[in-house]
């Protein structure tokens, strides 16, 4: 409990006497004022990387809830909010990015944990943000190696739909894996920033 003394506080102009708390709080008092660091994680990198699946494991572990921009992007362009496709990616970063931004701003002022998961996070997504937001978010590239790529290709098909079901992945070639990851890694190593790099097994998991 608060443990307070009373003063006497006068008004100058009035000379109205108020009764004015005056708050002696002890050490275990000022317990009650003190918050656990909040927790955002930013998981991205180019399509089959695993993210999704990262993220649902996160989920399972430490029981974060997490949100996926692709859910995002298709619920904006079925309902046509706007005339962007699946195809303008440079664009669509433009157009989700400042969305996403603004509800992890949300999630921290609210002292909410949160996973966000999807490529359309830009690699200078940390100018976006002061250190008080900063200190609560944790970010993560996954990036497939070009050896990984090419000799286990079969595996990366395989896991596309281990947590959600890919109505169309014919798309997706080793040379789209390869051109996609390229960028990818190029862009993380220009912003250096934190490169999970995919080299020996596809499946990936963190300690936060």
């Amino acid at each position: 409990m608060l443990k307070g003394t009373v003063t006497e506080f006068i008004m100058p102009k009035e000379n109205k006497k108020f009764n004015l708390i005056k708050f002696c709080m002890k050490e275990t008092d000022k317990n009650m004022f003190r918050t656990e660091k909040i927790m955002i994680v930013l998981i991205t990198g180019a399509s089959h990387t695993g993210k999704t699946v990262l993220a649902k494991k996160l989920l399972e572990k430490y029981k974060y809830p997490y949100l996926s921009i692709d859910h995002l992007k298709m619920g904006l362009i079925r309902s046509g909010y706007t005339k962007l496709t699946v195809k303008d990616d440079d664009k669509l970063t433009e157009y989700l990015w400042p969305i996403v931004r603004e509800m992890i701003k949300t999630a921290i002022e609210n002292r909410q944990n949160l996973i966000v998961e999807g490529c359309y996070i830009p690699f200078n997504w940390g100018n976006d943000f002061e250190k008080e937001y900063l200190d609560n978010i944790r970010y993560y590239c996954l990036v497939i190696s070009k050896k990984y790529i090419e000799n286990d290709f079969d595996n990366i098909k395989k896991y596309a739909n281990a947590v959600e079901s890919r109505i169309d992945d014919e798309w997706c070639t080793m040379e789209s894996a390869l051109d996609e990851n390229t960028k990818f890694l190029i862009g993380a190593k220009k912003h250096n920033v934190n490169i999970v790099f995919i080299d020996d097994s596809y499946k990936v998991d963190i300690d936060l």
